[in-house]
């Protein structure tokens, strides 16, 4: 797909500094841009590249001055990194999607597929399934019995959705994510544990996205849930009858124990932990490492383990890293101390 500078613009309802007949055929990063290219600069950490970047077209946002001559065009927006996502969905929702059904795959007479399904090789789709339009099943997908799948969603190999579960329209599963295997209960019987059956299911609504070789547990009874919009990265692991507010993301290696319920619009660093049966607020954000013990009431972003108010974290951080000399210090006070005491007894 070739763009001009103009057309950019008027998608994206921004502006042209500069040619706006400059034509663009991909992206490049603005550090590694080529002619022909569209870049970005939404973080001022990169705005030295673009004084130089080779890219055609450079997005900007609208308040962005150069402090030098820039020899890329410019299209200036609101936002330049939603800007480039838009762009973005709009290249790939051009790009051809695969079409047919597989004759080596294995698709249950009871199954129901919609209109304008992918189904690859050796995926298996399971007895009462019923799967929206305009899905895309890639090879080695499994879809348990009785699974509920919305429109328009995809499924990417060695993708696992075990019996009973619901997902919503336009959800992705990566490869390797696991949707509805057991929770983790076992009760303990005198030096041995005797496992729970989970017997409930779990439920993503729409617009979710599962990163590769993220796992959902099923609920002990009812549902976990993830609720619209959700996002989790890569190796999360959500525990049974978890539940996740609106528009939440979550970084890689995040852990969340049983029975949490997340608010909505939160944020997660990667490899945060919750421990189980607490509820967070919505907006609540969570810096990356960050371990989360007991209930978050209010809107706030946390550090640490236990996890703190933000700004209190720094400054205990401040005093953590001043601690070997504070030591050093209190050490030779008390020895003075000690002597003053002496002097003052003779």
């Amino acid at each position: 797909m070739e763009l001009s500078a103009q057309q950019i613009a008027d998608f994206l309802g921004g502006t042209v500094e500069g040619n706006p007949e400059v034509k663009v055929s991909n992206f490049s990063k603005i550090e590694e841009g080529q002619p022909g290219t569209l870049s970005f600069l939404a973080n001022p950490k990169y705005e030295q590249y673009i004084y130089n970047t080779e890219a055609s077209i450079v997005l900007v946002n609208n308040d962005f001055s150069p402090a030098e001559q820039i020899t890329a065009t410019l299209v200036k927006v609101e936002n330049a990194y939603a800007a480039l996502a838009m762009l973005l969905n709009l290249v790939e929702q051009s790009k051809p999607k695969k079409a047919g059904v597989s004759s080596a795959a294995f698709i249950a007479a009871s199954a129901t597929l919609g209109e304008d399904c992918y189904v690859g090789n050796f995926a298996y789709i399971g007895e009462n399934v019923k799967l929206g339009k305009n899905c895309q099943i890639f090879p080695n997908a499994y879809i348990g019995d009785g699974v509920t799948i919305g429109d328009n969603c995809i499924l990417y190999p060695h993708t696992t959705i075990y019996n009973g579960c619901k997902i919503g329209n336009n959800c992705i599963l990566h490869a390797g994510s696991v949707i509805g295997s057991d929770g983790f209960g076992f009760a303990p019987e005198g030096e041995n544990y005797k496992k729970i059956p989970q017997l409930g299911n779990v439920v993503l609504e729409d617009n979710v996205e599962v990163g590769a070789n993220t796992t959902i547990d099923r609920a002990v009874m009812g549902s976990t849930i993830i609720h619209r919009g959700v996002k989790l990265d890569n190796l999360v692991q959500i525990a049974h009858n978890v539940e996740v507010g609106e528009n939440t993301v979550m970084a890689a290696q995040v852990g969340i124990a049983g029975s949490v319920k997340i608010g909505s619009h939160c944020m997660f660093g990667g490899q945060v932990g919750l421990a189980g049966h607490i509820h967070i607020a919505d907006h609540v954000v969570f810096g990356a490492q960050s371990g989360v013990i007991s209930d978050i009431k209010e809107a706030k972003t946390v550090l640490g383990a236990p996890a703190i108010d933000a700004k209190n974290f720094m400054r205990s951080s401040a005093v953590f890293n001043r601690l070997p000399d504070m030591y050093r210090t209190l050490g030779q006070l008390q020895r003075e101390i000690e002597q003053l005491k002496k002097e003052i007894n003779k």
